[in-house]
């Protein structure tokens, strides 16, 4: 029986405790209403003092907005204008990347040391014989320092091996006394391949990287970059903060010579 009777007694209490915030919601109400009409009052029996302070404020609210809406439409506009610009520069590294990917392992050799002598280098020289221990190309820096190249003309779905690049770390310096090693590839290097590139100083030139040094940057510039990515391409233009930012840094390498094209045969 006595919990019986605690039933009617708590939905008493719920239906007063509503009706208490039903009249504290109407109290707050006429307050608002009797303080606004108060103060529109006031406004209105002392407008020819007040009315510049209102139109002051009524103005600053409005070029307020105006304001925050301008500089949000600029930060939008130049966030659509890096994407168009990110897809842009990747569709042109890659229409130029058909071209190379088109070439036989003896043109790309020949084509990697067409670039080297646009950037300025000197003495280069193409193997183009196997048992050449990884010296593909070899010449000189413009500033004089020894330049290997291994040049890896791979299908652009593969990778390179972290193999690979021992062995060219192993004869790169030690064989060819490279002041300067690059390992030039037409794909991606796997990351095991990539860490131990920038370990030992090898400058592992990956598909990307190659597509920025055929539209024009320097090797000179391009050598700073090494480690920034495997080269995969990035999922989106915001995927990430590092393959986001590599078109940026392609930009900032960019020189002021225009490439050879790829079909473009220059005397050996």
């Amino acid at each position: 029986m006595a919990v019986r009777r605690q039933g009617p007694r708590r939905g008493l209490r719920q239906r007063r405790r509503k009706a208490a915030l039903r009249r504290a919601k109407a109290r707050l109400r006429r307050t608002a209403w009797s303080g606004g009409a108060v103060l529109v009052l006031a406004l209105a029996l002392a407008w020819k003092t007040v009315w510049p302070y209102v139109a002051g404020l009524v103005l600053v609210g409005l070029l307020g907005g105006i304001g925050w809406w301008l500089r949000r439409t600029h930060l939008r506009t130049v966030a659509e204008h890096r994407v168009w610009q990110t897809e842009e520069e990747n569709a042109a590294r890659e229409r130029s990347m058909a071209e190379v990917d088109a070439m036989t392992w003896q043109r790309f050799e020949r084509y990697v040391a067409e670039l080297c002598r646009r950037d300025g280098c000197t003495q280069v020289v193409v193997s183009g014989k196997s048992g050449d221990l990884g010296a593909d190309v070899v010449g000189r820096m413009p500033d004089g320092r020894r330049l290997v190249i291994q040049c890896k003309h791979y299908a652009p779905h593969r990778t390179v091996p972290s193999g690979d690049m021992q062995k060219f770390l192993g004869t790169a310096k030690a064989e060819h006394a490279a002041d300067v090693a690059v390992f030039v590839a037409t794909c991606d290097f796997t990351r095991d391949a990539e860490r131990l590139a920038v370990k030992h100083e090898i400058v592992a030139m990956h598909r990307n990287l190659l597509g920025a040094w055929v539209r024009g940057s320097t090797l000179e510039s391009l050598i700073p970059l090494n480690g920034a990515g495997d080269g995969r391409r990035p999922r989106s233009p915001g995927a990430g903060r590092g393959t986001a930012a590599r078109p940026a840094a392609d930009r900032r390498a960019q020189g002021q010579s225009s490439p050879p094209g790829p079909g473009h045969n220059s005397p050996r």
